[in-house]
């Protein structure tokens, strides 16, 4: 997949089939756009685009109202490529292009930029200065400059339309086996791991610490994961405290919060630089135990509902395929 950074530099590109949006989490929502997309491009001979915006619109027009991001741009483009996109302009959202009128931006980036002969979007699409431009000025648009325009209904699970917001509450609420219905994949942190304080290895059991810059995090609590090596094949069923360890807290002073993974697989040396951590499902909230003893006897018990888990998540896995 080729990403640009500039509309000069999407010029190149051949023509496309594009949708548009910020593509936050890449959700199902975002994957009906994606697949139609594609499949327009099948049709019509064209590459599938997307157009997103770097960064996001919000932190340059309303700096006060911005949300925290469920993905980092390397990870909307990583899942944007497993999805069959082949162009990506990634447009410096600047001031200037926040005061373009929907012409203007319709003209500059879809027409001149990126020569589309498509456009797919949602049917809350709206764009331009002030957002003046909705799906209605898009097809008259469209029809001006030589483009058909697509719009898409938006996808609901369980009652509920898909959104980043949606999904932003979910995580951070712990309902993470909600968020991952909803992304259509299990909501994830990555980063590096860090040297504990050595408290759980001495007193309970050893564990990855996690030191992620993700803007989104789940509540505090216990939860199912699953771990994977960055930048390797390898893979552990996992169980994750994310908190402030309160059992821990007059030994370690001020409570920092830390996301720490026991591994329920052997891990064999090297341990990885780097994890991503997935979150399948939420054990309990995190509490303080009156002994180390007792936290460690609590962790085993964690330890046996995730094994538990993995068995008839395995078991579900081989009746599907059978």
């Amino acid at each position: 997949m080729r990403v640009a950074r500039s509309i000069e530099e999407a010029a190149e590109f051949e023509p496309v089939a594009v949708t548009i949006g910020n593509f936050d989490g890449v959700h199902t929502g975002h994957q009906q756009l994606l697949h139609e997309v594609v499949r327009a491009a099948e049709e019509k001979g064209l590459q599938a685009a997307v157009l997103t915006f770097d960064p996001h619109p919000a932190s340059i027009v309303a700096p006060q109202r911005a949300a925290r991001l469920l993905t980092t741009q390397a990870e909307r483009c990583s899942v944007l490529a497993r999805e069959g996109i082949q162009y990506v302009l990634a447009l410096p959202f600047t001031r200037e292009v926040a005061h373009w009128t929907p012409e203007q931006f319709v003209e500059r980036v879809l027409v001149k930029g990126f020569r589309a002969r498509v456009v797919v979007v949602g049917d809350n699409f709206l764009f331009g200065h002030d957002q003046a431009g909705d799906t209605r000025v898009l097809a008259q648009l469209g029809e001006r400059f030589g483009f058909e325009t697509r719009v898409i209904s938006p996808v609901k699970r369980r009652g509920r339309t898909v959104s980043s917001s949606e999904i932003r509450r979910a995580v951070e609420a712990g309902k993470v086996a909600l968020a991952g219905r909803l992304l259509g994949r299990p909501y994830a942190t990555a980063g590096v791991v860090v040297p504990g304080h050595g408290v759980g290895s001495r007193q309970t059991v050893p564990t990855l610490n996690l030191r992620t810059h993700a803007q989104v995090l789940p509540a505090t609590g216990v939860y199912i994961t699953r771990t994977f090596g960055e930048g390797s094949a390898r893979s552990w069923n996992s169980i994750t405290n994310v908190g402030f360890r309160p059992t821990f807290a007059d030994a370690l002073g001020a409570p920092e919060l830390t996301i720490e993974t026991f591994l329920l697989d052997p891990l064999e040396a090297p341990a990885p630089e780097n994890i991503r951590v997935e979150y399948l499902r939420r054990v309990r909230e995190e509490r303080k135990f009156e002994t180390p003893e007792a936290l460690k006897a609590q962790i085993l018990r964690d330890v046996g509902r995730a094994e538990t888990y993995f068995r008839r998540l395995t078991k579900w896995v081989r009746r599907a395929i059978e």
